[in-house]
């Protein structure tokens, strides 16, 4: 590993973030590549496609084509320029949308379970498939509580589909480290950052949590850095934390209401939370924030991907970013 960089001290102020977009809809999962493109996920049925010149490219469904109530929510890059886009409003599962518009679905369920709140996709340096799927509630608003642990992570791989971690409180973004060898899962509701040991064949070893944050934190959103850190974003306090290699937060960013952040923990706990609340945050300026990916030449501009806005907010990172698998996609 790579000698560490001491942030602890790196803090942002809303006047240092830039923008980039200016058409992007439910811009949740954010993805950049060495040839400078970002890929966002569009609640329009697909993927926009930013590329350096700052254009704008929806790459949406074809409007006579299956699934019409496709709500693209995690996005995956792959080699051939396909997307993998985990599908949370539609038919739910994993669909493949080519750049044509064409959409066909590659997995809609697992183990005889149908993986309707299907929240994120990504795939590893192996070309393997990983699925989180938040909750078996449905609608999943009903899993907005702490303690209801029903969320799961499917690997597909060329052995086929199965569940490998289960019990999971809302599970969102689910990454292997640049490692290799471990599994991290952000687990929104139940407010943990969970890693599980990676065994070369895919099976996880015991769980362990890595960060059990506060009442301000709903972990959403996670990248890895080259020092081995892990990003965290998570709506609603609008926070972006970084974890450091021996398991410290850091709050790098935050812009929230007090009193509307108390409603909502308080909604939490009491299990009365809903989209209402969810969908109507106050805040200073952030509306959302779900994701981050690192791009730029060095891989030191942050990107950060957000639930309700129409642009991308942007910063520049004391660290690099660890290549993603796509990274050399385009």
């Amino acid at each position: 590993m790579a000698q560490q960089t001491d942030i602890s001290s790196f803090t942002l102020t809303l006047d240092q973030l830039r923008f980039v977009g200016t058409d992007l809809h439910r811009a949740e999962c954010v993805l950049a590549t060495e040839a400078g493109n970002l890929f966002v996920s569009d609640s329009r049925g697909g993927v926009t496609w930013l590329r350096a010149d700052g254009s704008e490219t929806l790459i949406a469904r074809k409007s006579d084509g299956p699934n019409p109530g496709l709500l693209a929510n995690g996005i995956a890059l792959q080699r051939d320029g396909s997307f993998l886009l985990a599908d949370i409003g539609g038919e739910g599962g994993v669909w493949r949308l080519a750049r044509d518009g064409e959409l066909t679905p590659v997995l809609l369920e697992a183990e005889g379970l149908a993986l309707k709140v299907c929240n994120f996709v990504g795939i590893d340096e192996q070309e393997r498939t990983w699925i989180a799927i938040s909750t078996r509630q449905n609608p999943r608003s009903l899993a907005y509580r702490s303690g209801l642990d029903d969320g799961y992570v499917v690997l597909l791989d060329a052995k086929g589909a199965r569940i490998v971690a289960d019990g999971l409180g809302f599970t969102n973004e689910v990454r292997p480290d640049p490692t290799g060898q471990w599994l991290y899962v952000n687990e929104t509701f139940s407010q943990r950052l969970t890693r599980f040991r990676l065994r070369p064949d895919g099976s996880l070893g015991a769980r362990e949590t890595v960060v059990a944050f506060d009442d301000g934190t709903f972990p959403d959103g996670l990248t890895f850095d080259a020092e081995g850190g892990v990003w965290i974003t998570g709506p609603i306090s609008n926070r972006i934390v970084r974890v450091d290699a021996d398991g410290r937060p850091h709050v790098v960013l935050e812009d929230f209401d007090p009193d509307y952040l108390a409603t909502v923990v308080e909604a939490l706990h009491t299990g009365t939370l809903g989209r209402a609340q969810m969908d109507n945050p106050r805040s200073r300026l952030l509306t959302g924030i779900a994701s981050l990916a690192f791009g730029g030449p060095d891989l030191r501009t942050a990107y950060v991907g957000n639930l309700l806005g129409r642009r991308l907010f942007v910063f520049d990172a004391p660290v690099a970013g660890a290549p993603p698998p796509h990274w050399g996609y385009r």
